[in-house]
């Protein structure tokens, strides 16, 4: 009975929503994706998923992996997005770890970082800041 409300209230709050409108996100960060990802954008819950370990590829079929930044603004500003303080993403990735339903991301210590990791890795996709030069990598819109 609990887990029926807790849905009915999930949808009540989507409805009120209105019609079309997208979480905005930040102009803060930017998403860097491997050149191998097809997908020039990626919807607000195609992002979710992927860093919430939800999916593992975009409706394109291009198959993903997710980067985390360690630490600084534009992580930040992601997370905020994201809806997850720090130590609630890493308690949710750790929950996936030892349930044996995921793994946890490649979590880099810097943009410079993320950057060199995405551009090597097939599907990567991660965060950096918005005026961060990421040379082998192909900037994704969020729509």
């Amino acid at each position: 009975m609990r887990s029926v409300f807790f849905v009915a209230l999930g949808l009540l709050g989507a409805l009120a929503s209105p019609a079309g409108a997208a979480p905005a996100f930040s102009a803060e960060f930017k998403l860097v994706a491997n050149p191998s990802v097809t997908a020039s954008e990626i919807s607000a819950g195609d992002l979710k998923g992927v860093f919430l370990a939800a999916k593992d590829s975009l409706p394109d079929g291009s198959r993903v992996e997710p980067v985390l930044a360690k630490n600084g603004a534009a992580h930040d500003a992601f997370l905020k997005n994201l809806g997850k303080s720090d130590a609630a993403l890493t308690t949710y990735y750790r929950s996936l770890v030892f349930t044996g339903k995921g793994s946890m991301p490649k979590i880099c210590g810097s943009d410079a970082e993320v950057i060199d990791y995405v551009s090597k890795t097939k599907g990567a996709i991660g965060y950096v800041s918005a005026n961060a030069a990421a040379p082998g990598t192909k900037t994704l819109e969020v729509k």
